[in-house]
């Protein structure tokens, strides 16, 4: 089931808990403007349903609804989460292969030891620590099947927006008015 509009973008930013994906996902919203959802893996399974992330949940579901109906209205869309490969492979195979726009993949590498670094940081501090980091914690979980550029954690914050906004034709887009 084909999605988007050949002008469109699908931007996909995948890696561990603190690897940066949110913080890149509002990057690029801040510079491109409106006409950009941020579909966040964390908002939909953990706000919106309450659910655990397990193979076969519904967030899967709503998570490549929400994508598409996004694409379909003619946003550009980066979709963020952790969204492990054996979880979530198929869902984001199908829709990559589906989408008529140019789509662009993208794995933010960071070891176990900077992960709780930045963890130290962010505002969750409390709620969770080093075991359930642990727990969650894989390493390049690539996705088969679908090209998956690989930056480290050696890029910073602005160079990983920088390069992602040159590497998808975002930065040559005008914002919708919306």
């Amino acid at each position: 089931m084909s999605t988007g509009t050949a002008g469109t973008r699908l931007v996909l930013l995948r890696g561990n808990s603190a690897s940066g994906k949110s913080s890149v996902a509002a990057g690029i919203r801040e510079r491109f403007g409106r006409g950009l959802a941020i579909v966040g893996q964390d908002n939909l399974r953990r706000n919106v349903l309450r659910e655990r992330d397990r193979p076969g949940a519904a967030n899967i579901g709503l998570i490549d609804a929400v994508t598409r109906y996004s694409l379909d209205a003619g946003y550009h869309v980066v979709l963020e989460g952790i969204l492990y490969a054996d979880h979530y492979g198929p869902m984001l195979q199908r829709l990559c292969a589906d989408h008529r726009g140019r789509t662009h993949c993208y794995y933010l590498d960071v070891d176990f030891e900077e992960t709780l670094r930045r963890h130290a940081t962010k505002p969750q501090v409390s709620e969770y620590g080093e075991t359930a980091l642990r727990s969650w914690y894989r390493s390049r979980d690539l996705l088969p099947g679908v090209a998956e550029s690989v930056i480290g954690a050696n890029s910073s914050l602005t160079d990983t927006t920088d390069r992602i906004m040159a590497e998808t034709g975002l930065a040559g887009l005008p914002p919708l008015e919306r």
